[in-house]
């Protein structure tokens, strides 16, 4: 992610924010100079329509221009937040599987939502700033100097002093600033840790001793912040001094010229006029190198999360003949899905996968049972491309997947997760999620074959109604029968269902089975089950134990042969039952 190509997209709103600012401001210097022609104008008892006429020019000038100046800085810092935020929206939604769960979701979100807004916005604003600030410092000292040279030396030593101070409160600002925004991040990933558990927390009588951690969180929030609001609170005052000891000086000092004739009255009148309108400037410049100071600090955040390593940078909406393309050769491939010699660990000396070769017909159920940490899911996940093999070869209709595209390879595998996550928003919107452009049969067809046509049709809005967050309104079984539809309604040619029954009842249980086999007839289905009795109708059972392959067959096959499988029957069916 390159924010200086972000900003570069739109430095033409900058540019003319900034030239309406630099009009602005010499509108604002010439007021003290024709000031001074004005009341020289009048000691010599001249004409003042001119004068006056120039004076009310430039007030209307420096006021149209500053108005101008804000409007279309603000407008090009919105636009910069935009496509920061689309830029790194897509980013995260394209990062590496493994990477992205390091991350705590609560500092994620700080960082996309807030921390652009601050890094965007003030380094926009603060630019802008800083350069018409600087613009009228350095024409307020030409024109003082041309006044007299000795009242502004007297003056740049008062202001130089204050500046070297305010400058080490912006560095400190910096520091501060960095240290609160990692503070709130922290307090946003612990709020959120809390809700996505609120259930958990509330049976564990946990209320108070997570809302004192949250608290505790808050508490560090709240000291960075008020460090930050305290070195921020110094800048100005400290200007303020150098100025009001400068003006005491000039004052002072040019009185005493003025009262001898060697300074006229015009150009003091001028100068001291200078010396206020460089006051607005000067505590301008330093409150907008704090908040650059603040907005390196959001910018360094941003940054960091995205530089989050990424999937293939590709359109993951294929178009249809390449689609059309890779189903044909589906249909005529040998296996829909191959493992050869296939080992993975999520760390370098712990293997999860060791070996595993096993292949799918393209079509029929096939499925992949043994004890907890066998690597089934991991399984999964590597053919999804989440995660990629630490050696082998995983093929796809014959295609070796590492050689595909993302959008082509998981256009042809369905992916139904064990916790089958929802989305807020209607049921329908949640089923058409993979295929937005399903048309009303496929929809039914979708919804029968995951036995949820009932339950729709009763509800009062059917398929437009709400669901709350994470599914809320939809039992387990219910939200688990709708991610089994919309993966239906996407048509693939391989479907992968991990531990799908896990929340059904018997009667769903075994309506499931039936739309499983259905399915199976049309293209491979690979599910994992704890429950046996979800895959004892299937055409093959594939067998795994630490990692590896140990046996495969049918069901009637495996009990008589593998050890591990007949354990397994035995502890769900009982010995009688086992070959049911």
């Amino acid at each position: 992610m390159n924010l200086r190509e972000i900003v570069r997209r739109h430095r033409a709103l900058l540019i003319i924010g900034i030239g309406m600012g630099l009009v602005g401001a010499a509108a604002t210097l010439a007021q003290p100079w024709m000031l001074g022609q004005l009341i020289e104008a009048v000691s010599l008892d001249k004409s003042v329509v001119w004068p006056i006429t120039f004076i009310a020019l430039f007030f209307i000038t420096d006021a149209a221009m500053s108005a101008g100046h804000t409007y279309v800085i603000g407008r090009a810092g919105e636009s910069i937040v935009f496509d920061a935020r689309r830029i790194l929206g897509g980013r995260l939604l394209r990062s590496r599987i493994p990477h992205f769960a390091r991350l705590e979701h609560g500092d994620i979100f700080s960082r996309t939502v807030s921390d652009t807004s601050i890094a965007c916005l003030v380094i926009a604003q603060a630019l802008a700033q800083m350069v018409t600030s600087v613009f009228m410092l350095v024409g307020g000292i030409v024109l003082m100097a041309m006044l007299d040279w000795l009242l502004l030396l007297a003056t740049v030593g008062c202001l130089g002093l204050a500046s070297v101070v305010a400058l080490l409160l912006a560095r400190q600002v910096r520091v501060a600033a960095l240290k609160n925004r990692e503070n709130v991040g922290a307090f946003g990933s612990g709020l959120q840790r809390v809700l996505g558990a609120l259930t958990t927390v509330k049976a564990s009588r946990a209320e108070e001793r997570e809302t004192e951690e949250l608290a505790r969180l808050a508490e560090k929030a709240r000291r960075s912040g008020i460090r930050v609001t305290g070195f921020s609170a110094l800048l100005t005052p400290t200007m303020n001094v150098g100025t009001q000891l400068s003006l005491a000086v000039v004052i002072s000092w040019g009185m005493a010229r003025v009262a001898t004739g060697d300074m006229p009255p015009a150009d003091l009148t001028s100068f001291v006029m200078y010396l206020f309108y460089l006051v607005s400037p000067l505590v301008m410049l330093f409150m907008s190198i704090g908040q650059a100071q603040q907005g390196r600090a959001a910018v360094q955040r941003v940054l960091e999360l995205g530089a989050i390593p990424q999937e293939e940078e590709e359109d993951r909406h294929d178009g249809v003949p390449a689609e059309r393309d890779a189903r044909e050769k589906a249909a005529t491939a040998p296996a829909a899905v191959r493992f050869e010699n296939v080992s993975f660990g999520y760390h370098a000396d712990v293997p999860v996968l060791r070996d595993v070769s096993f292949s799918l017909p393209r079509k029929g159920l096939t499925a992949i049972v043994g004890p907890s940490g066998a690597g089934k899911t991991t399984t999964f996940q590597l053919i999804e491309r989440f995660l990629s093999p630490d050696s082998g070869t995983i093929r796809i209709a014959g295609r070796d997947i590492a050689g595909l595209r993302l959008g082509e390879l998981r256009s042809q595998v369905g992916y139904v997760e064990q916790d089958a996550p929802m989305m807020r928003g209607t049921i329908r919107e949640n089923l058409t999620y993979a295929n937005p452009s399903a048309d009303a049969a496929e929809v039914a067809r979708a919804l029968r074959l995951a036995s949820l046509d009932g339950f729709v049709g009763e509800l009062p809005q059917g398929l437009d109604t709400d669901l709350g967050e994470r599914g809320a309104g939809l039992s387990g079984g219910q939200r688990q029968r709708l991610a089994i539809a919309r993966t239906l309604l996407q048509r693939p040619d391989v479907i992968l269902l991990d531990e799908v029954t896990a929340h059904l009842d018997s009667d769903t249980e075994a309506a499931l089975r039936d739309a499983m086999l259905e399915a199976a007839g049309e293209c491979a289905v690979l599910a994992i089950a704890h429950r046996l009795s979800t895959i004892v109708r299937a055409d093959r059972i594939i067998v795994m134990e630490e990692g590896r392959v140990r046996a495969t067959g049918t069901h009637r096959e495996l009990i008589a042969s593998d050890e591990v499988y007949r354990r397994l029957a035995h502890q769900q069916f009982g010995a009688e039952d086992a070959l049911i």
